[in-house]
């Protein structure tokens, strides 16, 4: 079969994982494709639950404004039942009170707006909907543990059934499963198994080169509990976001989850990472560079347990670039490009990557080759790499491949300094940088004209000088 992925060139299609990534894949997919099947190592919830196979399902999401309009181009109507469920919609800046790069911004009238829900009630919402389609079947409680195929071409994936309760199998693992794996046979598998992708393994073992990776560690650390908030709160704000940079390291989120909850999250970096502990949380709070979010959890009740989680490099894998690899195997979301989660990506991506894939599949003016396909994945990603690797490279003690710097990065580092003295407080640059950090608008939005006269020539515009507890009249 010719390198075609779409035109109905693909009978079968296999996506490995059933996150948000995998099933908006599966979704696109089934418009190219006779049969889609999604491989998941767990067994789907018959609700709104949290799997186990999301470690960070009990930390704080938000979903960008970017990824809400791919939600909607792939799944009509998905923001509306999203909002009929309950998750609440955080307009910025004036629903937050909000410090960084050492100044509080100003409440004005929101520009974007970012959903702040449960994400198993998101991923339940595109689970429903991906898969009342019939050409979507699903594999579960299996794991993928190899590829059918050689250097020239994927046909399928290796699978063994899990044991209930079992970790996940891996060489030398010594575990007590020594069955055969079963084989599915396929024209199209997708990795999107996450940040934790076997699949340099799976190439290696057909003969494949496994991609470059290109990664940029801080050492961020978080943890997360729920909170009621207290009861008569003399602020009309939604949350609280204090944002680390590289003078002031300690991050604060607490943003609403709904029905009266709240989400917190405290983050440090390698060394100095938040305790797991209720009063070492709590205590934590007071590092950061005001004490709002340590008193408000005074005021509040907790609800859970505290979660910590360590795992939040970013890397990139680069499949675009020249080698050994085989037709017939893509990958996205995380399994391509993962972001370190304090910049709330993840959710976003994996949708706008889906919108890529389908437009690269559907587009007759060229033949959609594995090679070209991937690049327009990698490429859906691209602005959200550039704006979590480009800001934790300049953490301090930052490792990894992609933490140098190029010619051109002193004079743009000259011209954004200038720009994040001013965002707080200057109506014009403000609604530049959200558009951009919410994956509407392109980086280039930061340099338009009305934007670089302000950046280049305006005066520091004024800020509060204590946290707005109320927004601007």
């Amino acid at each position: 079969m010719a390198d075609d992925l779409g035109h109905r060139g693909t009978r079968h299609a296999v996506v490995i994982g059933g996150s948000v990534a995998g099933l908006l894949a599966a979704r696109v997919l089934s418009e190219h494709a006779e049969k889609v099947t999604v491989v998941e190592r767990d067994r789907f919830p018959e609700g709104p639950d949290a799997r186990p196979g999301v470690p960070q399902s009990r930390h704080t999401h938000v979903l960008l404004e970017g990824g809400q309009r791919a939600l909607d181009e792939l799944l009509p109507g998905f923001m509306d039942e999203l909002a009929e469920l309950g998750a609440p919609r955080v307009g910025m800046p004036q629903d937050l009170v909000q410090w960084q790069n050492g100044q509080w911004f100003r409440r004005i009238p929101a520009t974007i707006a970012i959903y702040t829900g449960a994400r198993s009630q998101l991923e339940w919402l595109v689970r429903r909907r991906v898969l009342a389609d019939p050409r979507i079947e699903t594999v579960q409680g299996a794991e993928a543990v190899g590829l059918i195929g050689d250097t020239a071409r994927v046909r399928g994936v290796l699978l063994r059934d899990r044991v209930a309760g079992a970790a996940p199998s891996s060489p030398g693992s010594g575990t007590a499963r020594r069955e055969e794996p079963r084989r599915l046979e396929a024209d199209l598998v997708v990795d999107a198994s996450g940040r934790g992708t076997r699949a340099a393994d799976w190439l290696a073992a057909i003969g494949a080169e496994a991609p470059h990776e290109e990664t940029i560690d801080t050492g961020l650390a978080y943890a997360t509990r729920v909170y009621s908030a207290p009861e008569n709160d003399k602020t009309d704000a939604l949350g609280y976001f204090v944002v680390p940079n590289p003078q002031q390291v300690y991050g604060g989120v607490v943003v609403p989850l709904g029905g009266g909850r709240h989400l917190v999250t405290l983050s440090g970096l390698r060394g100095d990472e938040p305790p797991t502990d209720e009063a070492g949380f709590e205590a934590y709070a007071h590092r950061l560079p005001h004490p709002v979010i340590a008193e408000w959890l005074t005021r509040a009740t907790p609800e859970s347990p505290v979660h910590g989680f360590r795992r939040t490099a970013n890397v990139r894998r680069r499949y675009d670039r020249p080698g050994r690899r085989p037709a017939g195997f893509l990958a996205t979301g995380d399994a391509l490009c993962t972001f370190n989660p304090i910049y709330g990506q993840g959710m976003a991506v994996a949708a706008m990557s889906a919108v890529a894939l389908g437009r690269a599949l559907g587009d007759r003016r060229r033949t959609a080759s594995t090679r070209v396909v991937q690049r327009a994945l990698l490429d859906a990603s691209r602005q959200a790499w550039d704006i979590s690797a480009g800001s934790d490279k300049k953490m301090p003690g930052a490792t990894g491949s992609a933490v140098g710097t190029r010619a051109v990065d002193k004079p743009v580092g000259w011209y954004l300094g200038r720009l994040q003295q001013r965002y707080g407080g200057d109506p014009v640059i403000g609604a530049a940088f959200r558009s951009v950090l919410s994956l509407t608008a392109p980086m280039t939005a930061l340099f338009a004209p009305a934007v670089a006269r302000s950046v280049l020539f305006g005066p520091v515009p004024w800020t509060p000088s204590e946290p707005p507890m109320q927004r601007e009249e």
